[in-house]
């Protein structure tokens, strides 16, 4: 694990291979390890670089205040001091907003996307009244201890199928990479984030993942993103849920490796 400074705040990252470079961005109640099997199976041709978001694992608390693009600004940031020239930005859920204000604010820096199980922001996706029940429930968990509310999470996350190993590794990152302060900011940006008018201004190679299953995220929403960016393609993983590059690693890492290879054949 690398530390870097940006904005007074210590980011923590992971950095391996060589290549092309891809920037891994997490979701909710993660950190760099939700990107193991990504980091382990890309790096073989790219450099992957997975990081805990401000608030989230070895990375320092931002200001209760911070909000999607100050997070973005932070991405910018990263992208610049490692030196990750026209990165190819993957986001997963939170991650994938992410990835749309980074886009929104710096046009020019990221080469594709990549959108998994994304959201164009709750505001910008769900019912208003979704939105409200989901905010007040995260802030409520906000200030439980992590073992009280994580396994509870697991069921929207995860099929049934699920190995039960895979769900307890997943338990335990959530429960340690739990910041309260770093939580809150990330609900209250997806919360507030309506990221609808950048869809139509995606002017680079997109890729959609989305689980069949997905109980966080509707299909219908994945949907709306397929629609609303031009240059996208959108790849349904059957039978898996929110977290389908941890339940289906060697599907969803063939069907972005590929989408990966097809943008950097003159890298």
């Amino acid at each position: 694990m690398d530390l870097i400074e940006i904005r007074g705040l210590r980011i923590a990252f992971e950095r391996a291979g060589a290549g092309p470079p891809v920037l891994l961005l997490h979701g909710l109640l993660a950190d760099s390890r939700a990107w193991l099997p990504q980091l382990a199976d890309l790096s073989a041709d790219f450099t992957v670089v997975a990081w805990d978001a401000p608030g989230c694992g070895q990375s320092s608390d931002p200001p209760e205040s911070f909000r999607m693009a100050d997070f973005a600004e932070c991405v910018a940031l990263l992208i610049d001091e490692l030196g990750l020239e026209s990165p190819a930005v993957v986001g997963l859920s939170f991650g994938g907003a992410l990835a749309l204000q980074v886009f929104d604010r710096r046009p020019t820096v990221p080469s594709s996307l990549a959108l998994v199980s994304a959201y164009a922001g709750w505001a910008g996706s769900l019912p208003d009244d979704l939105v409200r029940d989901r905010r007040q429930s995260c802030l409520q968990e906000s200030r439980q201890p992590p073992e009280r509310f994580v396994r509870k999470w697991m069921p929207s996350l995860f099929t049934s199928r699920a190995p039960e190993e895979l769900v307890d590794d997943v338990v335990h990152l959530m429960s340690t990479s739990f910041h309260p302060i770093g939580y809150r900011a990330m609900v209250h940006s997806l919360a507030e984030s309506d990221l609808r008018h950048v869809l139509p201004t995606i002017d680079v190679p997109t890729l959609l993942i989305h689980g069949s299953e997905d109980q966080r995220c509707p299909a219908t929403v994945s949907d709306e993103l397929h629609r609303q960016i031009k240059h996208s393609e959108l790849v349904t993983l059957q039978g898996v849920g929110h977290f389908s590059n941890l339940e289906a690693p060697k599907r969803f890492n063939t069907e972005l490796r590929r989408f990966l290879e097809s943008q950097t054949t003159s890298w």
